[in-house]
């Protein structure tokens, strides 16, 4: 059972994690592997809205996404895109990445040869992996503009379409840590978190949404 507070600590730190931009015409969408096909749909909306001329799928798979996607993440996204309508010529794959710095940096070499050059990146992904894929985009990849889209979707109609809560919850407490932390591994910028949302991230660990979260010892290691 998860409690009243728990519901309204996770709402706020999935508040925070939401950047709020408005989608606009970008050089490229990226699609970042995870267990969520939303983010294909998602992706292959904005593709014929005219937002991007190409979508590039990133991701291989995880212990998490390995049952519900056997061939690899972005080749279940690419499928995905294609049942949706978006042209074979559309899409670029990139199946090797096992994290988000992988992502991106895989992502990079697969448009450069594939001869596109990239000024924005409409970067598409889970709700809640906005702010952490922002300030990781801003870090490995400074040249370009960022422009973040996801399902567009409160908490609770997100973890429905999961069908597990608490799995949503860790995963949002995990990606909370990661924003703290990346930017003294030099993996992300600073953002500015505020107090309250830190407090909340406290109460979640406490109240044991700790299966997403860094290892003590990997969490406290220093820069770089």
């Amino acid at each position: 059972m998860i409690s009243a507070q728990a519901w309204a600590d996770a709402r706020l730190l999935w508040d925070y994690h939401l950047m709020h931009h408005d989608p606009r015409p970008c050089s490229v969408a990226v699609g970042l592997g995870s267990h969520d096909l939303g983010v294909a749909d998602v992706a292959a909306e904005l593709y014929h809205q005219g937002m991007a001329p190409v979508i590039v799928f990133t991701g291989s798979t995880s212990p998490t996404t390995r049952a519900r996607m056997p061939r690899g993440e972005a080749v279940h996204y690419r499928e995905r895109a294609l049942q949706l309508g978006v042209p074979e010529s559309a899409v670029l794959l990139e199946p090797r990445a096992t994290n988000t710095g992988e992502n991106i940096e895989f992502s990079k070499a697969v448009l450069a040869e594939a001869g596109v050059v990239a000024s924005s990146v409409l970067l598409v992904s889970k709700p809640y992996e906005e702010r952490r894929s922002y300030g990781m985009m801003r870090k490995l990849w400074p040249g370009v503009e960022v422009v973040c889209a996801s399902t567009p979707m409160g908490l609770e109609e997100y973890a429905d379409s999961i069908g597990d809560a608490c799995m949503v919850i860790d995963m949002i407490v995990g990606a909370l840590q990661r924003v703290l932390v990346f930017p003294g591994w030099d993996l992300a910028v600073e953002q500015v978190v505020p107090d309250a949302v830190v407090a909340a991230y406290e109460r979640l660990c406490v109240d044991g949404f700790t299966s997403r979260l860094l290892p003590a010892d990997v969490a406290a290691r220093p820069g770089a």
